[in-house]
């Protein structure tokens, strides 16, 4: 690695002071800190920003960037890595505000020489399980993919080919250049597929680095199926907003991704499961979700 790197950390929070500072600190305890880390306030109405502010002798220049308006993670993430990267960053580590790293997870992504076209990124483990947040697709040797559950279920080696990670990527300048800034207009409940998305389809890599670990809690009740012939995950529960953005991202997503089929088999898969698991009145919801999606209406749902 280049002795000379500069590493940014950044995230987005709103309303989650002690969440928030516990992710500055974890950062703080890295064996090798980042160099810069800021975090996007989302309007925040409780003592976030003055929490942040007041954290002293930290191994690093911390930013709190006061947004103007609620932007939702995805708005907060895009203004916060192109304060990074504007402030001379040759790499961005994405994070939620809940995702804390433990002690060697930076150092471990590092190790070695550096590759300025490969995402790197740390395992995701759930504290209450001791197994993934999230599956993660791995590659299975022979050109495809396969889900897996726990670092148990991994290949051998140091680091790990994989797809589609968002929280703990660390992306080089020269992939952002390339990929172009966060779509903030997604809100929440979509960056994490879409730019992942673009990133692999301009041509990069991804790859988990067994040696670097986050802790990262997991959802409270996911349910996992399989409908034509694709793996889809489902929160049971969900408020009334998130459940909008989750199916409208992923319906205009999956538009732009494979077309107009894919993108009603996403819709019809979605909405039986929300049917079936939530019950009939989230109908209207579903339906407004949908439109929106297919039409690309994207930004802030009014009144999340």
């Amino acid at each position: 690695m280049p002795p000379s790197l500069k590493i940014a950390a950044v995230f987005a929070t709103m309303n989650r002071a002690e969440t928030a500072r516990k992710c500055v600190l974890a950062l703080a305890r890295q064996s090798r800190p980042p160099d810069l880390v800021v975090v996007a306030d989302n309007c925040s109405t409780d003592d976030t920003v003055e929490v942040l502010e007041n954290l002293a002798d930290l191994p690093f220049k911390l930013v709190v960037r006061r947004m103007p308006e609620n932007r939702g993670n995805a708005g907060g993430v895009e203004e916060a890595m192109d304060q990074a990267f504007a402030d001379g960053a040759d790499a961005v580590w994405i994070l939620d505000d809940d995702s804390w790293p433990r002690a060697a997870a930076l150092a471990a992504m590092l190790d070695g020489p550096w590759d300025p076209h490969m995402v790197r990124h740390p395992l995701q483990i759930d504290p209450r399980s001791g197994n993934f947040t999230w599956p993660l697709q791995v590659t299975d040797g022979k050109g495809g993919w396969r889900l897996v559950w726990s670092e148990r279920e991994l290949p051998d080696g140091p680091r790990v080919r994989s797809r589609i990670t968002w929280t703990g990527a660390l992306v080089p300048r020269e992939v952002r250049d390339a990929v172009g800034p966060v779509r903030g207009d997604l809100f929440i409940r979509g960056e994490d597929e879409e730019y992942p998305w673009r990133i692999e389809r301009a041509g990069f890599q991804q790859e988990a680095v067994r040696g670097a670990v986050m802790d990262h809690p997991g959802p409270d009740d996911v349910v996992h199926w399989q409908l034509f012939g694709k793996s889809f995950f489902f929160e049971r529960g969900l408020a009334d907003w998130k459940l909008y953005y989750k199916i409208r991202n992923m319906v205009w997503l999956k538009r732009r991704q494979a077309g107009d089929l894919a993108a009603v088999k996403m819709a019809i898969a979605y909405s039986l499961a929300a049917v079936a698991l939530d019950g009939p009145q989230r109908i209207p919801l579903l339906r407004r979700a949908i439109r929106d999606g297919w039409r690309g209406t994207l930004g802030k749902m009014g009144g999340s």
